[in-house]
């Protein structure tokens, strides 16, 4: 189901139900500054306050050390993995993959141009399957996605400042926002269109072992 925001819900906007909703989990990526765009949209910074969340997942291409400063100070719990525009190598400040344990879900964390070919549902499941997780977070391609295969959930959470990309001609900003209960996950997608934040969401249960 898809609705549009009017305000920022409770747990964004700094209000006293964050805990109703579990663990909050804040991922996001491709923010490509300042090299393809300028800024995140003020309606989404105005949207994420600092430690409502306790996690920031993100899929790389920061940029910046000043990019990685701001999403760090958003919540206690920071989880960055290197992007193709970053530094990779022995003194690269971030891994290449990266594998965290939120609740009852391990979650692994790539930036996506090892998927080859980009995106693909196939060699998703394979990247999955090799990190041995419950939900695999993966960008580059600036087009959220959320779907589920065989149990297992793949989630995209495009590019939350709209940068361009040479695969996606019209990129929408967005970001996803995870609400972990025990062997439950909400997830909310946010999409900017225009001055208008749209918000689609979906549940996930996890399977009895």
């Amino acid at each position: 189901p898809r609705f549009l925001l009017v305000a920022a819900p409770s747990f964004l906007a700094g209000g006293t139900m964050a805990k109703d909703f579990g663990e909050l989990v804040l991922v996001l990526g491709d923010a490509h500054i300042p090299h393809r765009a300028a800024f995140i949209p003020e309606k989404f910074q105005r949207m994420l306050v600092p430690n409502k969340m306790q996690h920031v997942v993100c899929t790389g291409n920061l940029s910046t050390r000043e990019q990685y400063d701001e999403i760090r100070a958003l919540a206690p719990n920071c989880h960055v993995v290197a992007g193709d525009m970053d530094e990779t190598g022995a003194s690269a400040p971030f891994p290449e993959s990266k594998v965290v344990q939120i609740g009852q879900f391990r979650i692994g964390v790539v930036h996506g141009h090892q998927i080859v070919p980009w995106g693909d549902a196939h060699a998703l499941a394979m990247m999955q399957r090799r990190l041995d997780v419950d939900i695999l977070v993966t960008g580059h391609t600036h087009k959220n996605a959320v779907h589920e295969v065989d149990g297992k959930w793949f989630i995209n959470p495009g590019s939350i400042t709209g940068a361009y990309s040479s695969v996606q001609p019209d990129v929408v900003p967005s970001f996803v926002l995870l609400a972990i209960q025990g062997a439950k996950v909400v997830t909310y997608v946010y999409e900017l269109h225009g001055d208008n934040v749209e918000v689609s969401k979906s549940e996930f249960h996890k399977p009895l072992a």
